[in-house]
C-alpha cells in the first residue's frame, strides 16, 4: 500500500521559503540531510531549525548561505560556525517548551524530516532513540519525510507513529552515528567522587553526555533501587541497570521504568535499548516537565557549567557573548531536583579550563547568559569540593565558592569580587 520513493524524488516537497525541522541528535536523518542539501541551486531561503544533531550538516555550509539559513535551538558543533558566518541564527528555549512552539504555530513548520524504525505487522513505526519535539513537529508540519531504517531501533513510549502520518518516505540500512565517550581524567573522576556521595539509594538520576555523568556513574556500583528520569542518556547506564543498581522502583513517576527524551551512545545501546520495555522514549514536554520530575522523590540534578559566578549565576549556553550550546534541559532539571522531596540540584565542573583560566569567576563575562540563576543553584562542585548554596547568603556563597575555586585563583577572585561589590 506505501511505496517508498527515492531520496531526491522525497525531498521534491521541500520548496523555497519552506521552514524544515530534522528530527535531533542520533536520530538526524542523513539521506534526507544529504539529498535536502544537493538541492541547495534551487532552492533559497530555506530555514533548517533544529536542536543539536550528530553527522554531517552540508545546508550549513556559509556557501550555500543563500539557500538555507540554520536556526538552532540547541548549537551544536556541525553549526556552531553559521552564527559568526551569519548563516545562522539561535533561539533560546527551554528543551520542555521546544514543542509548544510548534503546537501553538509560534514557530509554522512546512515540513519535518524524521528517521524511523521499519513499520511493525500493523504499520506502526518508532522514532527510535530520539522523540524530544518530534511528535509536535509531526503533528503540525504541512508534509512529513521520513527514512526509513532497519537499524533504528524500536523503542517503547510516546515515538510510535503510523505509517500513514507519513507523506513519503526513503528505505536505507545504515547505522547510526555513534558517539564514544573518554575514560574520565584525575580532575573528572574526583569531581564524580564528589557528586556521587551526594546521592543516596533510592534516588532518581538525570545527567547528561560526557566524562563527568560517566566518572558518577562508575562509582554507583554499590547503591541500590536507583532510578532514571533524565532527557538522555549513554551507555554509562547500561551495565547498573543489568546489575540491578537502577531499577526505577522508588520513582513517583514510571515506576519500574527509565525515562528519556533522546539518547546517545554506541551500537550496544541502541541494541541495548530495541524493543526493551524498561526504556520509555516520551517528548520533551513530558519527560522536562517540571511538574512531573518533582514527583520522582530524591530527584538528582546532575549538569555542567561554562563559568559560574561566586553569587552563584550559572553560565551553560555562551562563552560571554558567543552562543556556545543552549538552554537545553538545565532549567527543566536543577528546577524539578529543587522542588522534589529530598533532591538535590548539582552543577559540577572543573575549576580551570584546558588553559589554566578559573572557571569560577568574579562576575560572568560580559554578554554571557545566566541559564541557571543564583536564587535556583544548590551544589556546586568541582575536584575541590561541593559548595552547597542553598539558602545561604552572598557573602556565605561567596566564600563557599572561592574555596572550590583552584588555589592558584582563590585570592584573586575573592579580591576582585568584594572590590566590585563594594566600588
Amino acid at each position: 500500500m506505501y511505496k517508498s520513493v527515492s531520496a531526491e524524488k522525497a525531498v521534491e516537497i521541500i520548496k523555497s521559503n519552506h521552514r524544515v525541522y530534522i528530527q535531533a541528535a542520533a536520530a538526524a536523518p542523513q539521506v534526507l540531510i544529504k539529498a535536502m542539501s544537493a538541492r541547495h541551486e534551487e532552492l533559497r531561503n530555506v530555514e533548517v531549525c533544529q536542536l543539536h544533531t550528530e553527522g554531517e550538516a552540508p545546508y550549513a555550509n556559509p556557501e550555500l548561505s543563500e539557500s538555507f539559513h540554520v536556526n538552532s535551538f540547541f548549537i551544536g558543533k556541525n553549526v556552531r560556525h553559521t552564527l559568526k558566518a551569519g548563516n545562522g541564527s539561535y533561539t533560546p528555549v527551554f528543551l520542555s517548551e521546544l514543542p509548544l512552539l510548534f503546537k501553538r504555530n509560534i514557530v509554522d513548520l512546512d515540513v519535518a524530516l524524521i528517521h524511523v524504525s521499519v513499520p511493525d505487522k500493523h504499520g506502526y513505526c518508532s522514532l527510535g532513540v530520539s522523540v524530544e519535539a518530534t511528535l509536535a513537529a509531526i503533528d503540525n508540519a504541512d508534509y512529513v519525510i521520513a527514512q526509513v531504517n532497519k537499524q533504528m531501533p524500536r523503542t517503547h513510549g510516546d515515538g510510535i507513529i503510523h505509517i500513514s502520518e507519513i507523506d513519503v518516505f526513503v528505505e536505507c540500512d545504515e547505522p547510526l552515528p555513534t558517539h564514544f565517550i573518554p575514560e574520565p581524567t584525575i580532575v573528572e573522576g574526583k569531581i564524580g567522587d564528589f557528586v556521587a556521595s551526594l546521592i543516596d539509594d533510592k534516588s532518581t538520576l538525570q545527567m547528561g553526555i560526557g566524562t563527568i555523568p560517566n566518572a558518577v556513574l562508575t562509582r554507583l556500583t554499590n547503591h541500590k533501587n536507583l532510578g532514571l528520569h533524565t532527557e538522555m542518556f549513554s551507555d554509562g547506564v547500561i551495565d547498573l541497570i543489568l546489575k540491578d543498581v537502577i531499577n526505577g522502583n522508588y520513582k513517583g513517576i514510571n515506576p519500574g521504568r527509565s525515562l528519556a527524551t533522546f539518547l546517545m551512545g554506541s551500537k550496544r545501546l541502541y541494541d541495548y535499548v530495541d524493543d526493551n520495555p524498561f526504556v520509555e522514549m516520551r517528548a520533551s514536554d513530558y519527560v522536562n516537565d517540571v511538574s512531573i520530575i518533582k514527583q520522582n522523590p530524591k530527584m538528582v540534578a546532575i549538569n555542567s557549567a561554562i563559568e559560574v559566578d561566586l553569587s552563584g549565576q550559572v553560565c551553560a549556553d555562551s562563552i560571554g557573548a558567543k552562543m556556545y550550546s543552549g538552554v537545553g534541559g538545565q532549567m527543566d532539571f536543577i528546577r524539578g531536583a529543587s522542588l522534589s522531596e529530598g533532591g538535590k540540584a548539582i552543577i559540577a565542573l572543573p575549576s580551570v579550563t584546558r588553559h589554566g583560566i578559573s572557571r569560577i569567576v568574579p562576575s560572568l563575562k560580559a554578554g554571557a547568559g545566566v541559564v541557571t540563576t543564583r536564587s535556583h543553584v544548590h551544589y556546586i562542585i568541582t575536584e575541590y569540593g561541593i559548595a552547597n548554596l542553598y539558602g545561604k547568603t552572598i557573602k556565605e556563597r561567596v566564600k563557599a565558592l572561592v574555596n572550590i575555586a583552584h588555589p592558584d585563583h582563590r585570592e584573586t577572585i575573592g579580591k576582585q569580587y568584594f572590590e566590585m561589590a563594594n566600588s
